[in-house]
């Protein structure tokens, strides 16, 4: 792409972001928002919050507080994006993609981890997992919802460590199946219209979920 094209879509980033000015309270969370976002759609091979912070010459711990600690509201994020989709690209054939992502991780203290199989490798191995719904309408696809997976006995059953990882005590275990269905009904609720969904032989190998 030529660097006009890039300065372009930069200000198309800004003019989105924008959009969830209301969802941040501060001033500072907003620009923390704008340097994350920028850099995981720009060129560093290790897209870590350090690699990132660096990169846009922010102290690390400034940015790493803006994902742990900063309140910012994840509904209302959540419903913005879902009304950026009905208002710019509705659609009578719409389609719901059901799937999961897989992120390897270290350690045992990250929300929701655990051995299981992760996409990400190919294989079993210490990684969380998120349920996500899509939506694609001819050439537009977008993340619209996504809520994590909290393994049953190591997780669920062990209430003291969910809240040393600040998992509120109402969110449990839920199959991956009654997550899909989560996700769907208060997507539909807020107004997406949806004229197909598909999902993977996990969740059609289910009869509850069908």
């Amino acid at each position: 792409m030529k660097t006009k094209e890039l300065k372009e879509i930069r200000s198309d980033l800004d003019v989105f972001l924008h959009e969830f000015d209301d969802c941040i309270k501060t001033v500072n969370s907003r620009a923390h928002l704008r340097t994350y976002t920028g850099g995981q759609l720009s060129d560093l091979v290790r897209k870590s919050v350090e690699a990132i912070a660096l990169e846009a010459g922010v102290p690390p711990r400034s940015l790493q507080e803006f994902l742990a600690i900063h309140r910012w509201e994840e509904d209302r994020v959540r419903l913005r994006v879902q009304d950026v989709v009905k208002r710019d690209h509705a659609d009578d054939n719409a389609i719901g993609l059901i799937d999961e992502t897989s992120f390897p991780k270290k350690g045992d203290k990250t929300a929701g981890v655990q051995r299981q199989y992760c996409g990400a490798t190919g294989k079993t191995d210490n990684c969380v997992v998120t349920v996500n719904l899509g939506y694609a309408a001819g050439d537009f696809h977008a993340l619209i919802d996504t809520d994590l997976y909290l393994p049953k006995e190591t997780w669920d059953e062990d209430r003291e460590r969910c809240r040393k990882a600040g998992i509120p005590d109402d969110v449990t275990y839920r199959p991956k199946w009654r997550i899909a269905l989560d996700l769907l009904e208060r997507t539909v609720e807020n107004g997406v219209r949806l004229e197909w969904l598909t999902a993977d032989e996990l969740y059609g190998g289910c009869g509850e979920f069908r």
